[in-house]
């Protein structure tokens, strides 16, 4: 069995290894269409960007785990066609066949004219020279993506301007309370933020230079030139497939969950859509039902976040030492919590997301110890 990955990021490399693992004998190719090895991309706008992280310690896996798990690794080799009937891929001037083929192609990121865009190692690399100590920096987007730049650039002492188009930080991904809390820190840190206004071409020819942190579209386009299903992402089923042979996960991906359809960008999400999919190309026939968890570093803040707090209709907030969480309900559902610096609240709440499980909101503020949750 032939199996071919087009997509060398965090769900391309973890569908290959798992598919190894789960004992897969066959051929596979893995195609990536950056020209270096696979790495994460979580810490190019934290650890990477600020001169902590070296290029080394971003690297997925090294060289010879390909070899010795006999993975056909080809780099810098963007795939140009899929022809679904002859079950090939065509890179430059091979045709790959596949039994099975997962589309693991990611996303990318929105564009700017004019402003550096933060989502391969590549963006980075080219603005990393712009970082000096007094510069004056406008980061366009308050996601979490221009949130972390922001922070970035005011730790190596540059003055920052954030602007976000919509009423507030944080505004699709977060409730008001933790954008507040969020706007208070980079403001103590002298960023100056900027919200519910478009920016102007006079606000970005003040700077020295431009962030956009302005969000990522789903790498759809092979998918849509070979006639596949696409809604939000390249449209796949709960097992992860697209159309009979063909498969998606990660970034690029939407699957039904909780009767609607959902597209999770989150490397957990990545990683275990990926693995799930390898297992169904074998055979497994399992659903994906996930519990989606996030994370952020900003300056001594370390957010994370555990189910998706969309709808909810009430935030019940807890305090602990020097950590905050919010609980998001609906009624009496938990749907989500985020917690900055309390890492005891993310690990409760997701034990009690994964279990189905809603605590009584009353007892959160006031207990002595969350684990009586459970």
């Amino acid at each position: 069995m032939k199996v071919v990955v087009v997509g060398a990021g965090q769900a391309g490399v973890a569908l290959a290894a798992k598919l190894r693992a789960l004992g897969h004998d066959g051929t596979i190719t893995l195609i990536g269409e950056e020209a270096v090895p696979p790495y994460q991309r979580p810490p190019l706008s934290k650890g990477y960007l600020l001169g902590d992280m070296g290029v080394d310690r971003l690297t997925l896996r090294g060289d010879a785990f390909f070899a010795e798990n006999g993975i056909d690794l080809r780099l810098g080799a963007p795939v140009t066609a899929l022809d679904r009937q002859a079950r090939v891929v065509t890179v430059g001037n091979d045709a790959i066949p596949f039994d099975h083929l997962a589309l693991t192609t990611g996303s990318v990121a929105r564009v700017l004219p004019g402003a550096y865009p933060v989502r391969t190692l590549a963006d980075v690399d080219r603005m990393r020279h712009e970082f000096a100590p007094g510069r004056r920096v406008l980061i366009v987007g308050g996601g979490y993506v221009g949130l972390e730049a922001a922070a970035v650039a005011a730790k190596l002492g540059l003055r920052v301007t954030l602007v976000e188009a919509a009423p507030r930080i944080l505004n699709r991904v977060a409730s008001e309370r933790t954008a507040e809390f969020f706007r208070d820190l980079h403001r103590k840190h002298g960023v100056e933020i900027v919200e519910g206004a478009p920016v102007t071409e006079a606000q970005m020819a003040a700077a020295d230079f431009v962030i956009a942190g302005i969000g990522i579209q789903p790498a759809t386009a092979l998918a849509e030139a070979a006639g596949l299903p696409i809604d939000n992402g390249i449209a796949a089923d709960a097992r992860g497939r697209v159309v009979d042979g063909i498969w998606a996960a990660g970034d690029c991906a939407s699957f039904p969950w909780r009767g609607g359809r959902v597209r999770l960008e989150s490397v957990q999400n990545a990683i275990d859509q990926a693995e799930l999919v390898a297992a169904n190309i074998m055979g497994a026939g399992r659903e994906y039902s996930p519990v989606p968890w996030f994370w952020s570093d900003q300056y001594d803040v370390k957010l994370q976040i555990v189910g998706l707090g969309t709808g909810h209709d009430r935030v019940v907030e807890r305090h602990s030492g020097t950590g905050l969480s919010l609980w998001y309900y609906r009624g009496a559902e938990l749907l989500a919590v985020d917690a900055m610096n309390d890492p005891r609240a993310f690990m409760v709440a997701k034990r009690l997301l994964e279990a189905g499980r809603s605590p009584d909101p009353a007892l959160i503020p006031d207990a002595a110890d969350l684990k009586v949750l459970l």
